[in-house]
């Protein structure tokens, strides 16, 4: 267990833990049924200050707890938790040492007594009303629904087209059952044993938690709240390292079938023409040593083709400018190879995945 200046090593709070179905240590009614506890995993980026400060500035019921998950494989510097303000007294911190999101959300999840919690991104920023909206939509959830999503919002510039990479962020606000603000009941996550710690980075294991609820026999619905996800910056390279969620997506068609997409909501994405594209590559230079030059055009200009328009696709709707352009062109050449060996590795390590059987 940790103490509340965030040493020591996640655990359950001192006294009763949670017990049976409907008995939390809370009292009966409406109110003690929309009491929650504020999950924030972090990696110490700056946002998660903004991140507290948003969530002490709204207006309505405030969390029992807020519980900050610092998931750095080394935890420090400090952690800007004086920007909670009023709720600085309520913040406990936690460390998972670099387990990854899921297995960070595990160690909330198994402190809060309460019978719901909420999981914020540390990027994100509650609206104003947010606390009023959020005891809405707990308190009018159905009694078999497990989890109730808030509206993410992402700004994008008004002066000129988004990038590629705030086109991909702002995806999020179509995205089905996000845990950039995803309140659960405690009592369905403990159901089915929490986040599937095999999802190491931040991209499907929100997914796989929806769909495993579910499958027990809860409902998620979407709430009236609104959560603001800011666009972070980042570097010219990070679609080729998002290239390692293809892995993921191995893992989820092993634990969900093949038609996981849909039950998911989730875009199919461009894996089967990366698969062309990338076995033209090879075939091309192949087929050259061989002798057969004819196949060898044949497959040079199918991977030419196949690369031109992926990067077309991904040129035409954003700004244009000679970053942009350039950073499009040499991305869109590495991209393929990348996702189709990212979603090999993922099929040989997760070859033999079993149903999640749950960490709390």
């Amino acid at each position: 267990m940790t103490s509340p200046d965030g040493s020591g090593t996640p655990g359950r709070p001192g006294g009763p833990g949670p017990g049976p179905a409907g008995d939390r240590g809370v009292p009966a009614g409406p109110a003690a049924d929309a009491e929650y506890t504020v999950v924030v995993p972090t990696l110490g980026r700056d946002c998660l200050a903004d991140c507290l400060r948003a969530l002490a500035a709204a207006e309505g019921p405030p969390p029992r707890e807020v519980v900050v998950v610092d998931d750095r494989p080394l935890p420090w510097p400090a952690l800007p938790l004086a920007a909670a303000g009023a709720l600085r007294t309520r913040v406990r911190t936690l460390t998972t040492w670099g387990r990854g999101p899921a297995a960070a959300r595990n160690a909330g999840l198994r402190t809060a007594g309460t019978p719901w919690v909420v999981f914020l991104d540390d990027d994100v920023r509650v609206r104003g009303d947010w606390g009023h909206a959020l005891a809405a939509d707990l308190t009018t959830a159905p009694a078999r629904a497990a989890g109730v999503q808030g509206r993410l919002r992402v700004p994008l510039p008004a002066h000129r087209r988004p990038t590629d990479w705030e086109r991909g962020t702002a995806g999020l606000e179509h995205a089905a059952w996000a845990t950039a603000d995803m309140a659960y009941r405690v009592r369905a996550l403990e159901e089915v044993g929490g986040f599937d710690e095999r999802f190491r980075r931040a991209f499907r294991e929100d997914a796989d938690v929806a769909l495993r609820v579910q499958d027990a026999g809860w409902t998620l619905r979407t709430g009236s709240r609104v959560t603001y996800h800011p666009v972070r910056a980042v570097d010219r390279w990070v679609s080729l390292r998002a290239q390692r969620g293809n892995a993921d997506d191995a893992l989820m068609a092993r634990l969900h079938g093949p038609g996981w997409w849909a039950r998911a909501r989730a875009p199919r994405g461009r894996l089967r023409a990366h698969l062309v594209v990338t076995g033209a590559a090879v075939a091309a230079p192949v087929l050259a040593v061989t002798g057969r030059r004819g196949a060898a055009a044949v497959a040079g200009a199918l991977w030419v083709l196949g690369t031109a328009e992926f990067a077309r696709a991904r040129i035409a709707p954003g700004p244009r400018t000679t970053a942009e352009v350039s950073t499009m062109l040499c991305t869109s050449v590495l991209i393929p190879p990348l996702a189709v060996g990212h979603r090999l590795a993922g099929l040989v390590r997760h070859r033999g995945a079993r149903a999640w059987r749950g960490a709390l």
